[in-house]
């Protein structure tokens, strides 16, 4: 094994820990880690529900965190780990802050814009492009999501039987 794989594995553990934090306020578990240096700069997990904020995604959350500390946009000589492929959103600011690498756990096939639906970071009509390493930790990222998606799954169903139930009485 690589140098650089231990630590994209070391980091992206980083991100499983951010995207726990997500998970325990009932968001999608996501979460991401922005580092310079072999140091965490930044990080974040998803917020949506709780902010009621569409742009509330861990990646976008963790850029402006970065930016805020390094007192500039430009993230140049970085790298993002997020547990899950960036959505078109997410690529774009991934994009405009200039991240220089992005690793990420989980492929997502109904909105991934890191080489899924499409390759945003790596598209050469943009000014920037990322270096793009994917798979990491992948099962690990993907049994978060399956595990959570299925509880809300059996949530709701368990919800229609009471319903079901309640309206019989």
């Amino acid at each position: 094994m690589t140098l650089e794989y231990n630590q994209d594995e070391y980091f992206m553990k980083e991100a499983i820990e951010e995207a726990k934090k997500a998970e325990e306020l009932d968001e999608v578990p996501i979460g991401a880690v922005i580092v310079s240096q072999g140091k965490v700069l930044a990080r974040a997990h998803n917020l949506r529900e709780s902010e009621q904020n569409a742009v509330a995604h861990a990646e976008l959350l963790a850029i402006d965190q970065a930016c805020r500390k390094v007192g500039s946009w430009r993230l140049e000589n970085t790298t993002l780990y997020v547990t899950l492929e960036p959505c078109p959103m997410c690529s774009g600011a991934i994009i405009l802050s200039r991240v220089k690498r992005v690793v990420y756990g989980a492929t997502d096939p109904k909105g991934g814009c890191a080489g899924t639906l499409m390759n945003l970071l790596q598209d050469e009509r943009f000014n920037h492009q990322s270096l793009v390493t994917k798979g990491v930790l992948e099962t690990e990222c993907g049994q978060l999501l399956s595990d959570f998606f299925r509880k809300i799954r059996d949530r709701k169903k368990l919800e229609r039987q009471v319903k079901r139930e309640n309206e019989v009485k």
